[in-house]
């Protein structure tokens, strides 16, 4: 039986020869991830269900990833980082990725002191990057996570999905979930890709050509020569939007690329699987790269396709470039060659995804300069690590718009108030587009400042 990459992972973690879209399956669970919101909550429910000296089904593969609401004065988002520390404490958990700066009585109201040298804490940052970073990401897995952009890890060749708290509790103690085999649909990107486009303009389009229903629980499967020539940096940031479009996941099939990057930083053995050249899809989508121009999100919906080019009268507040989405190192490269030795004429924020991206800042340069002297230099501000504004959090959080500003932001959602104020209206656009339009203070097309 032909089967797509989605189905061939199911079925083996299935124990199955083969399995079809619409069937429901148990599957294995290779790695279930939670973090500071949705993590104490899943803790909760694993003990009232499994008792509260129950054990999880495997402490190595259970990581706990706290970034959300890390930098704030909020007591009860200092209370989770407690709870976390205290069950992995209970369990013997050894992935766990604690704030360690943030001490365990710190007053309400007080913002703790961030790290002080990125290498020396166990923090790492935001969950989606920090996942394939430090090595839990591996082609042909079942990936869980209470975060609905756990689809990024797809771009490594696995099945990689989010899930609410109850889920994540059974698979706690279960190590196994219940799972629809999802329908397919592939998304072809022929062609190079030109210097004024990256991953987030391709996702953005193919967003906006099929709704944010038009993948409503389908595996979103991404391939074609441009794909190939992308990093891993870009394939995650595809991959994470998958759900924007109502997908169950996104994938690209493993290739060198893929196998450097993974060996180089992950142990343990593992199988790439890919699609079945009579695979069956529910649709297939095909783009010619090279036609396409810089794209955004205009508020409130991911789907809300324009161009830069047809929004350039647009005047802007602010520029927001980081997150899991546009905050990790090939997007920081991208902004400074725009930036290098210029000036902002807005506010621009500039927040790493993972602690790992906060030592390239100092250790990557564009024209002689470092990343964070770019920054620094052109008047940006620059935070730590974490989600920062990305899902708007207490009113003290580094970037949040707490007026009804026009952000432009490299994040993946522009729902009323995802990023503070329910007025604020955000455009989401690549880090290309995200720098341009910081320089001038109207959404600009790359284009113009690459020239």
């Amino acid at each position: 039986m032909n089967m797509t990459i989605t189905e061939k992972i199911l079925a083996a973690h299935a124990g199955r020869s083969s399995v079809s879209p619409g069937e429901n399956v148990w599957c294995n669970v290779d790695v279930l991830m939670t973090h500071d919101v949705c993590g104490p909550g899943t803790i909760g429910i694993f003990k009232d269900e499994f008792g509260p000296d129950a054990k999880v089904f495997d402490p190595e593969r259970v990581v706990i990833i706290p970034d959300h609401y890390i930098f704030t004065g909020d007591p009860k988002a200092h209370r989770n980082i407690d709870i976390l520390r205290q069950f992995v404490g209970e369990q013997g958990l050894r992935h766990f990725y604690d704030p360690d700066f943030i001490p365990r009585e710190l007053p309400g109201g007080e913002v703790p002191e961030p790290y002080c040298d990125p290498c020396q804490t166990s923090y790492r940052g935001v969950c989606h990057a920090a996942l394939a970073q430090n090595g839990h990401v591996r082609p042909g897995e079942v990936l869980l996570g209470t975060d609905s952009h756990t689809c990024t890890a797809g771009a490594f060749g696995e099945f990689a999905t989010g899930v609410g708290n109850t889920d994540a509790a059974f698979v706690l103690g279960t190590g196994q979930t219940w799972l629809k085999v999802p329908v397919s649909l592939k998304f072809v990107f022929h062609g190079e890709l030109p210097p004024y486009l990256m991953g987030k303009d391709l996702i953005l389009h193919a967003i906006g050509e099929i709704g944010v229903d038009g993948a409503t629980y389908c595996a979103m499967e991404f391939e074609g020569e441009t794909i190939r020539s992308l990093n891993v940096d870009e394939r995650m940031t595809i991959c994470n939007m998958a759900i924007e479009a109502g997908g169950k996941n996104g994938i690209i099939a493993a290739d060198e690329v893929t196998l450097e990057y993974v060996r180089a930083r992950s142990e343990g053995d593992f199988e790439c699987y890919h699609s079945d050249a009579g695979a069956k899809y529910a649709k297939v989508y095909e783009f010619d790269t090279g036609k396409l121009e810089a794209t955004l999100a205009c508020p409130h919906s991911p789907d809300k396709r324009a161009t830069a080019r047809d929004l350039s009268d647009v005047r802007i507040d602010r520029s927001y470039i980081g997150s899991c989405t546009g905050g990790k190192t090939t997007d920081f490269i991208a902004a400074a060659t725009v930036l290098a030795g210029q000036r902002v004429k807005v506010e621009t924020f500039i927040v790493p995804a993972t602690t790992e991206v906060d030592t390239d800042l100092d250790r990557c340069t564009v024209g002689g300069e470092t990343l964070r002297e770019i920054f620094l230099a052109a008047g940006c501000k620059v935070g730590p690590a974490s989600c920062a504004a990305c899902l708007g959090g207490p009113v003290d959080t580094f970037g949040r718009a707490n007026e009804p500003l026009t952000v432009v932001s490299t994040t993946n959602r522009n729902f009323p108030g995802r990023m503070g104020h329910k007025e604020a209206q955000v455009y989401l656009a690549s880090p290309l587009t995200a720098a341009a339009s910081a320089l001038t203070g109207h959404i600009t097309d790359p284009r113009e400042m690459l020239a």
